[in-house]
């Protein structure tokens, strides 16, 4: 094999898997335009095609296909080889990227990565925000942070928040001018602020008793698409609203909201972190160790406790 053909194949496998030469590029750390010129180098020296390009779009021939099935498990040991180099050096290294929404940001990530960064200094981590179910695979990341019913049944999935639960809530001076709601269908009566989503559509109120699960569209004055405008609201008496117990407790114990239709608000699987099952390098697999969830060893605790 000729110098550099390693690297050529593998540079092949990236665009073929993320079916992309911009992203291909952002995950080796090259231009597009240089990646492109590897890949025409790659052709013209084997005297096959193997992507197919348009303006829009790049996917691999029949033959890159073929090419692409026999690399994978080939790259995989490669890398798995060098991933143990790397346990020898005794200090995990290297960069991670990460998706996750807004709530686990908030309750996970935040109290726990930044001790993480000071204690692996040569870890570098990327995080992107936002509501959307990505494809962590195709988008080039690492690993993913969201609710455990949406998480592939093909990913690794690692527990790192408790079971939740999403409620409903209204304050006092709504429900003076109310009645409360007895069960989900009460609800077309009401106003109720509604949560659009990054991908433009609205979160349905889900609901469960006694086996029965039941998909409420609601509807009322306000759509939004920042949670603390529509918490904001519902606070103010404009509606009510579905929101994580979680972040509700303290307006409930105090009495500034009131929560309604319990008995159809049952718990579901908290933050999960998610990866491919291939290629957890030291720096993910100290990641996982920092986040994952430990339960509480006496009531009132907070868990996982941070590292020293």
């Amino acid at each position: 094999m000729r110098r550099g053909t390693l690297d050529d194949l593998a540079a092949f496998a990236a665009v073929a898997r993320l079916r992309s030469f911009t992203r291909a590029a952002a995950e080796m750390g090259v231009s597009a335009s240089a990646l492109s010129h590897t890949m025409r180098a790659l052709e013209e020296r084997y005297g096959v095609r193997l992507l197919a390009r348009t303006t829009r779009s790049v996917a691999p021939t029949p033959a890159g296909e073929r090419l692409l099935r026999s690399l994978g498990p080939a790259l995989d040991e490669v890398a798995k080889g060098l991933e143990a180099l790397a346990e020898w050096r005794g200090e995990p290294s290297g960069s991670l990227r990460l998706t996750t929404f807004p709530y686990a940001a908030r309750t996970v990530l935040e109290p726990r990565l930044p001790r993480f960064l000071i204690d692996h200094p040569a870890v570098s981590v990327e995080v992107v925000v936002d509501d959307r179910l990505t494809d962590i695979v195709a988008a080039g990341f690492d690993a993913g942070i969201r609710f455990g019913e949406t998480v592939e049944r093909d990913m690794v999935a690692v527990r790192v928040g408790p079971d939740l639960r999403t409620v409903v809530v209204g304050t006092p001076d709504y429900f003076a001018r109310s009645p409360c709601p007895e069960t989900p269908a009460d609800l077309e009566a009401h106003r109720c602020v509604t949560y659009r989503l990054v991908g433009g559509g609205l979160l349905p109120w889900e609901f469960a008793r006694d086996g029965r699960e039941v998909r409420i569209r609601a509807a009322g004055q306000l759509v939004a698409n920042d949670g603390p405008l529509a918490a904001a609201a519902v606070r103010a008496g404009a509606g009510l609203g579905y929101m994580l117990e979680d972040d509700v407790a303290d307006d409930l114990s105090a009495g500034r909201l009131v929560q309604v239709l319990d008995p159809w608000c049952p718990p579901f699987p908290g933050c999960h972190l998610y990866y491919p099952d291939r290629q957890v390098t030291p720096a993910l697999r100290s990641l996982i160790d920092v986040l994952r969830w430990r339960e509480p060893a006496a009531r009132g605790l907070v868990a996982p406790p941070d590292r020293p």
